[in-house]
């Protein structure tokens, strides 16, 4: 490929802002939904009101994507197709003879680049880091009339992306996530000296008692210019800021990969998921009076999943309490800023996770750094998933994607397994479905693995066929949801677990609509059939046909998954050989699978929602997995409680604290010691009879010296309720300018009907916004009810509207907002 047409692998190293003078490009940027007739229309001059002005471009920022609402909006099917992306730079490369590149963090699927009408680079793939190289192409634009007369002495840069269907493509659409398109990742401008790092492999290594650890540097450099000598300087400084190791030397050979500087350091400081201890590598690279600075954080660690047995990490079991990502969220879809993807890691460790499997796709950048500065081991996968194995096309996108996640990757302490692939024994996407080729393939990618990184596991989850290759393998335990009893967990994942030399469980848990609670959540149990085993099969996620289960015949309500999650964690706390799980997922995400959910077009597997609103179940992880002292009283999302009057009822209390004290209207309880084996709550559970009224809830709990409190306010409603008859529209909340709106249903005597499930769609007409499109039990035009009620919000942008909501043999409800 020549160099006017070239792709280059992104730099290993996070130095790319300081050593290559980088600039994030996120302002400025207009985009067209949709292709053109050619890169032309993109650029031709254009006067107001002439027919070049269409297709009509709109302002945004970066990062995008073609999908921030239509992936949830449940009347359409989310957008797949081309969409274009243009903005003008002034582009000035200090380096003499340096290269200028557009680095792009994850842009999908795939993605041709131009300047002016000369197309630069493409790239298949949405996930992996890339950079195209513009600098031939920029110097040949500023030699054209129109540099200055059309552009004003500014470089138009025009960017294609399309997510169209595929399937000579991984992902399969039919996953269950969103093939998302656009530039949904940072994209950077940078000026690259004439001789820089490309690649740079840092390799800690440490014995697992501590005393010697190794370090060996490994480097490709990009030398365009065929410069034949330079000096360079490496310094070690450990966690507290110390100076622990230098070399210098002047490199002769500056062609190829190799090693660099190889060294031994005495009793490093370990990097673990309780005290992530960072080193830092400094480089300084020196040729012709110019000097690139580059810096990467590694940390030194040992980690051992034993043969039929746990997992060690320096030298000491842990187990692994994981959960799962997609990048994915409210209002943006895949283009998650980087604060955003901070609060969302660090509200995962706040709930106690050390472990994160990253599905299923190489997630960005940031997200790693992130994991190794809080602590957070890490399973990263490529985005082999379901539909069966494609042609020569699909299998070298697999292998190149996989290359490049490890090599860009692969200097973070935070990663433990290159993941291969997901559910690969779903057929689908080709007429043959070849088990045996599957196997072949399956070899190939787990040896080019071993190749690339001797020092990781390779791991699968779900293919059974293809378990014997792999380091690692999960089968798939859905116990309580999919299959069979939660109560049997610990049965299922032991003969599982006797199956495989190196066993890990990840995904297992189940969907819960937020605010939506039961007073007798587990009442589906007694339509299923014990002793089946727990394993998903096909047709299992469907909410039709097959034999009895959960995910279809039970009510989806936070009550049911509390009971289910809290079962899992206490069994966890007593199978001595598990290496560890992994809950799926951490937050509720999007999916073009599952259009009649109680939010449509979101998988509600999270304990939290699509915005960072947590479910109670984030609090039950909390009074497992965490040390500081918590205490939580279930039910802050459920204001009505119901019954018999006199009728005793259970209230429970989440804490990780010795012992709790409940009040009830201001009189207390008695006091509760915690024991995790005590099922539900860990023993912190109280019977109250309640009669019709207010209840106003409080629990005192003790560490120690430490004293924690939660209060909640819930009304008991003893009245019997008969089918929906009517609804109600009312505004409950507003603050600067946004109205909360909230429905209730109830029956012909007035009397609200706790239980009902009926789907509502919201309305509006007038100057208002309804805030809809986002994916939340609150931020959906159509919503099944949680307990007889929902609710939704309005911009009123300082005027006057008309909302209603419907729902199917119901009268419409309306309500005027000023």
């Amino acid at each position: 490929m020549s160099k006017k047409v070239s792709v280059f692998i992104l730099l290993l190293l996070g130095f790319v802002a300081q050593a290559q003078m980088a600039t994030r490009l996120t302002k400025n940027w207009e985009y067209v939904k949709g292709d053109l007739g050619g890169v032309w229309e993109a650029l031709r001059p254009v006067k107001t009101g002439n027919p070049e002005e269409l297709p009509f471009w709109q302002k945004v920022n970066l990062p995008h994507c073609f999908n921030a609402t239509d992936a949830v909006n449940p009347e359409v099917n989310y957008y797949q197709g081309p969409g274009w992306y243009r903005t003008n730079l002034s582009i000035e490369n200090p380096y003499q003879n340096g290269r200028t590149l557009l680095h792009f963090e994850g842009a999908g699927q795939k993605t041709a680049v131009y300047i002016y009408n000369t197309k630069v680079a493409e790239h298949v793939g949405g996930y992996d880091e890339w950079t195209a190289d513009i600098t031939e192409a920029v110097a040949a634009f500023k030699k054209t009339a129109v540099f200055k007369s059309q552009f004003n002495g500014k470089i138009p840069i025009v960017i294609r992306c399309d997510n169209s269907r595929d399937l000579e493509m991984i992902p399969s659409n039919l996953s269950d996530f969103n093939v998302y398109g656009g530039i949904y990742r940072y994209l950077n401008l940078v000026y690259q000296p004439a001789l820089a790092v490309q690649k740079l492999f840092a390799h800690a290594t440490v014995d697992a008692q501590g005393k010697t650890g190794g370090l060996k540097i490994k480097a490709l450099l990009t030398n365009l210019e065929g410069i034949k000598n330079a000096s360079i300087k490496i310094s070690l400084i450990d966690p507290y800021g110390k100076n622990v190791a230098n070399y210098s030397s002047e490199l002769q050979s500056l062609n190829g990969d190799s090693v660099i500087w190889q060294t031994n350091i005495k009793s490093p400081k370990f990097w673990s998921t309780d005290l992530p201890q960072l080193y830092e590598v400094q480089l300084s690279l020196k040729v012709n009076n110019q000097t690139t600075l580059a810096s990467e954080k590694i940390g030194f660690r040992n980690f051992e999943f034993v043969k039929k047995g746990p997992f060690l990490l320096n030298g000491k079991r842990l187990l692994l309490r994981g959960t799962h990502r997609h990048e994915d969220h409210a209002g943006v879809a895949a283009a998650m800023t980087e604060e955003m993807m901070r609060t969302e890691m660090k509200m995962m460790k706040e709930m106690g996770v050390n472990f994160i499997r990253l599905g299923h796709y190489q997630q960005s950048k940031i997200i790693l750094n992130l994991c190794d500065s809080l602590g957070i081991l890490v399973w990263e996968e490529i985005p082999w998933c379901r539909g069966g194995l494609g042609g020569t096309v699909y299998q070298a996108q697999a292998k190149r994607m996989l290359t490049n996640m490890i090599e860009q990757h692969y200097n973070h302490p935070s990663i433990i397994i290159w993941g291969l692939g997901n559910e690969n024994d779903w057929p689908g996407d080709f007429e043959e479905f070849d088990k045996e080729k599957i196997r072949t393939f399956m070899k190939e990618l787990n040896n080019l693995s071993h190749k690339l990184d001797p020092s990781r596991r390779t791991a699968i989850r779900r293919c059974d066929f293809c378990r014997d290759i792999v380091d690692v393998y999960s089968p798939s335990i859905w116990a309580g949801w999919y299959r069979g009893d939660y109560t049997e967990y610990k049965e299922v994942s032991l003969a599982e677990f006797n199956k495989s030399d190196r066993f890990l469980h990840v995904e297992w848990g189940g969907d819960s609509h937020a605010r939506r609670h039961s007073e007798s959540p587990d009442n589906a149990l007694s339509k299923i059939k014990r002793g089946g085993g727990a394993d998903e099969r096909a047709g299992d996620a469907s909410l039709y046909g097959g034999a009895a289960r959960v995910s279809k015949d039970g009510d989806w309500s936070e009550s049911y998954i509390a009971n289910l999650i809290d079962w899992h964690l206490k069994e966890q706390e007593t199978m001595p050989w598990l290496s560890g799980t992994a809950y799926w997922p951490f937050k509720d995400f999007s999916t073009p699978i599952r259009p009649e959910n109680p939010v449509p077009y979101v998988n509600q597997k999270g304990v939290i929602e699509r915005d960072f609103t947590k479910k109670e179940a984030f609090y039950i992880f909390q009074s497992y997995w965490t040390d500081k002292p918590m205490v939580h009283l279930y039910g802050h999302s459920w204001p009505v409680r119901w019954g018999e009057e006199g009728e005793e009822k259970m209230v429970k209390v989440f804490s990780n604290c010795d012992e709790a004290e409940l009040f009830v209207n201001g009189k207390s309880w008695g006091v509760k010691k915690r024991n995790a084996q005590d099922f539900p709550a860990a023993g912190l559970r109280w019977l109250i009879p309640m009669n019709q009224g207010k209840y106003v809830f409080k629990v005192v709990a003790k560490k120690g010296k430490i004293t924690v409190t939660d209060e909640i306010t819930q009304e008991y409603q003893t009245q019997k309720w008969a089918k929906p008859n009517f609804m109600t529209l009312t505004k409950i909340e507003e603050n600067d300018g946004v109205a909360t709106l909230e429905v209730k249903m109830f029956d012909a005597n007035k009397v609200l009907c706790l239980d009902a499930a009926n789907q509502v769609e919201f309305s509006l007409i007038g100057n208002g916004e309804l805030i809809v499109d986002q994916g939340t039990s609150t931020g959906s035009s159509k919503v099944q009810l949680y307990n007889g009620r929902a609710i939704v919000k309005l911009k009123k942008n300082k005027g006057k509207s008309v909302v209603a909501v419907a729902s199917k043999a119901i009268a419409t409800a309306f309500l005027n907002i000023e």
